[in-house]
């Protein structure tokens, strides 16, 4: 019933672009309840105006989509309350992978995706749920044909439904969850998917080419959407891959000649239907439910497959060729960087393979993959790569580099690896602003918001950041330059391996192992800086100390390694012990992973996160970031590594009864240059005192800090809460102000 004043001002700016029809950035501070706000203003937006699409929440992680389902959940039982049961009837649905979705006993023991894809495959295609008419011992998977058969026209009722929802019903009724939730997202009202559903052209072609134009488009913790968008449209290829597509060549190959011997009829039938090409005839039919084009749809030649490619012995024979000449580039001992258009002349001129028929060879193969009908699809990820790869240089000539290293490891270990870097963010994300008429970025952590439309190449209608509201001061940001010797600390290359600045960073996290109660947690800069201060720091005895007062942690490279050393490290905090978790910037624990209450009561950000300045893809993004969209070097290394401090520090404060110290140890944080670059909400607790601390004032601000925290929160926390007659006060004095049209009801608009 009562709304904070950051959350009504944030729905204004969500309201006036969906209004506008156009695009906006909001950076949120978390914990203020950016997720509710978002839903309960679109929702009601939808409620009042009818003919607007489908909500499309994108999210990260899994646990991202959990949390914002249940949201809904939540936002649904209090309009049903308000309003009356039938007035909150949508369907919300959640879709992620089959790996995340599947219940049969036996493929959904595997946790590797494509195993699980694979898996599914063999049960589920086309030819062998036919051959199974005439066969009745071939194995088919119970749960999808019971879906076929009932599911499909069953599920139409209103609800909320998470992934392990979808699960439990696709037990008790026998339905896939995977193909329901599918399924579902044609007629659901919200659909909260990854974002590689809508910026992966070979996810989203295949998932979400049907959304209509009038869909309001979600990104949520969108901070890193720039590296998402180049991830999906880079390409890594080395020695053991072009080894295994070898072989992926050799069987096809056999199966070929199999197929002459026993189903000739088959393969000629392919070659007429690629005679009309391969859209328009169907040879891509989406039942087989394989990864589409790696390219965006308005990128893809509608126009028949080239002769030479058509009969399947011959694609077979061009593929090999193309992947000789690969093998023959990665014979080099010195670095090579060249351009798209440079790579397709030498290519043409060695092999004679033109790039307009490499821009089908992921779709030829795709086809000739469904006309054999191989259903391991896992045993040719290799040849799917290197098909990928050849449709995508050949398509796409600005914007991308290949880079050539013959050590991508380390100096002495051979190892060369062909990279098809993409340096333009924009391509991945055009196509989702060219056809959508709101797309909205939001974040707690994604200051400067000015530079998201330069990279991102768009022209949002509005830009805000929100600051938070609080009864008290409940973070406790400060920066600290210097150990208690007055030797000043930084993880600056010429600086990080100093015996002075380790000591001083150990005696640091020392102080504050001591200070502070329960949980605390260390970020480094990278695994191979922490590797280095944590060997150190054995030497020095800096662990032994650190030891006395917590238990410590430390994430690794290894999914399961960490995720053990996470629960270990919250029941540390839940018995008393009290635990230190050293981590990563840019790692698993920086990105998905909260730490709230008595999880997180400090956060420690050792050193700046800039990115290794000396990798060659690095180095040419920002050359074309500068020659494209004119965005300094030295701005956008300071942009992308503040961005990461701050998601790291932002994690110690999760809600706004929460408390929190973070501390940015680094003398460089001290600079304009940096601290401008924090989030607003961070930058209004960091007290100008606070900004050249040593170590022994540091433990003396942070004990200060929690004996306030200690003392029983002030009794007018309704200060900052605003109920309906307040609210239709706010939203009268912003309209004459503002110009703006009459509002919807408040008890509809702003729901909490």
């Amino acid at each position: 019933d009562y709304v904070y004043p950051e959350q009504y001002a944030y729905m204004l700016e969500l309201k006036r672009s969906i209004d506008a029809k156009g695009h906006c950035v909001l950076e949120m501070p978390t914990g203020t309840g950016k997720t509710i706000s978002c839903l309960s203003l679109i929702i009601s937006y939808k409620r009042k105006h009818p003919q607007t699409g489908k909500l499309i929440y994108c999210t990260r992680t899994v646990p991202e989509m959990e949390k914002v389902l249940e949201e809904l959940n939540i936002l649904v039982k209090y309009i049903e309350k308000e309003l009356g049961a039938d007035s909150a009837k949508l369907l919300a649905v959640g879709l992620s992978s089959r790996r995340n979705l599947c219940v049969h006993p036996q493929v959904s023991v595997s946790g590797d995706r494509d195993k699980v894809d694979a898996g599914c495959r063999s049960l589920t295609a086309t030819w062998v749920r036919a051959a199974s008419v005439d066969d009745p011992s071939i194995a088919l998977c119970e749960y999808f044909e019971g879906f076929e058969k009932t599911g499909s026209d069953a599920v139409t009722q209103s609800g909320v439904f998470t992934l392990e929802e979808l699960k439990m019903l696709g037990k008790e009724k026998k339905w896939c969850p995977y193909f329901l939730a599918r399924h579902l997202i044609n007629v659901a009202n919200v659909v909260v998917y990854n974002y590689q559903y809508l910026l992966d052209p070979k996810i989203a072609n295949m998932v979400s080419r049907e959304l209509e134009r009038e869909c309001i488009i979600v990104f949520d913790e969108c901070h890193n959407i720039d590296n998402a968008c180049i991830e999906a449209f880079s390409v890594n290829i080395n020695r053991q891959t072009l080894e295994v597509a070898t072989r992926n060549l050799d069987t096809l190959n056999s199966q070929i000649n199999k197929m002459k011997q026993t189903d000739a009829r088959r393969l000629q039938d392919e070659y007429s239907r690629l005679v009309q090409g391969l859209q328009a005839s169907g040879a891509l039919r989406g039942g087989e439910d394989t990864l589409a084009n790696p390219v965006v749809p308005s990128d893809i030649l509608q126009e028949a497959v080239p002769g030479n490619i058509r009969r399947a012995e011959h694609f077979v024979a061009f593929v090999r060729r193309f992947t000789s000449y690969l093998k023959t580039r990665l014979r080099v001992y010195n670095v090579e960087v060249e351009g798209p258009l440079s790579f397709l002349l030498n290519l043409q001129k060695l092999t004679q393979i033109d790039s307009k028929t490499l821009r089908f060879t992921y779709d030829r193969l795709k086809s000739l993959m469904n006309t054999l009908e191989i259903t391991d699809t896992e045993q040719f990820t290799a040849i799917q790569l290197v098909a990928d790869f050849a449709t995508l240089i050949s398509t796409y000539q600005k914007g991308f580099k290949i880079i050539i290293e013959p050590y991508p490891e380390a100096q002495g270990l051979y190892d060369p690896l062909l990279q098809f870097c993409c340096l333009d963010a924009s391509l991945a994300v055009k196509p989702v602003f060219t056809h959508f008429y709101t797309v909205i970025l939001t974040s707690g952590t994604i200051s400067p918001i000015e530079l998201y439309p330069k990279i991102l190449n768009f022209n949002p209608v509005t830009m805000q950041s929100f600051e938070m509201t609080m009864t008290r001061d409940c973070i406790c940001p400060m920066v600290v330059t210097k150990g208690s010797d007055q030797v000043q600390i930084s993880s600056k290359f010429d600086l990080r391996s100093d015996v002075a600045v380790v000591r001083n960073y150990g005696n640091l996290v020392i102080e504050l192992s001591a200070t502070v109660p329960d949980g605390i947690i260390c970020f480094f800069t990278s695994y191979r800086y922490m590797e280095e201060i944590v060997s150190m720091w054995n030497e020095m005895d800096v662990l032994k100390q650190i030891l006395q007062h917590k238990l410590l942690f430390i994430e690794t490279k290894d999914v399961v390694e960490t995720t053990l050393a996470l629960e270990n490290y919250r029941r540390a905090c839940d018995v008393g012990r009290g635990a230190i978790f050293f981590s990563v910037a840019r790692g698993k624990i920086a990105e998905g992973i909260d730490f709230d209450r008595h999880y997180g009561r400090a956060v420690i950000m050792i050193g700046i996160p800039f990115q290794y300045t000396l990798s060659r893809i690095l180095q040419a993004r920002l050359e074309y970031l500068n020659e494209t969209f004119k965005i300094p070097e030295s701005e956008f290394l300071t942009f992308d590594a503040i961005r990461q401090a701050a998601q790291c520090v932002g994690r110690v404060i999760r809600s706004k009864a929460d408390y929190g110290i973070m501390v940015l140890a680094d003398l460089r944080y001290a600079r304009h240059d940096k601290r401008d670059k924090l989030p607003k909400w961070i930058r209004k607790h960091l007290d100008g005192a606070h900004l050249n601390l040593s170590t022994d004032e540091a433990v003396q601000i942070a004990r200060t800090f929690l004996r306030q925290m200690a003392q029983p929160a002030p009794r007018d926390s309704r200060t900052y809460l605003m109920d309906k007659s307040q609210l239709d006060q706010m939203a009268n004095r912003m309209r004459q102000q503002h110009n703006f049209p009459e509002a919807t009801q408040s008890k509809e608009m702003s729901l909490d």
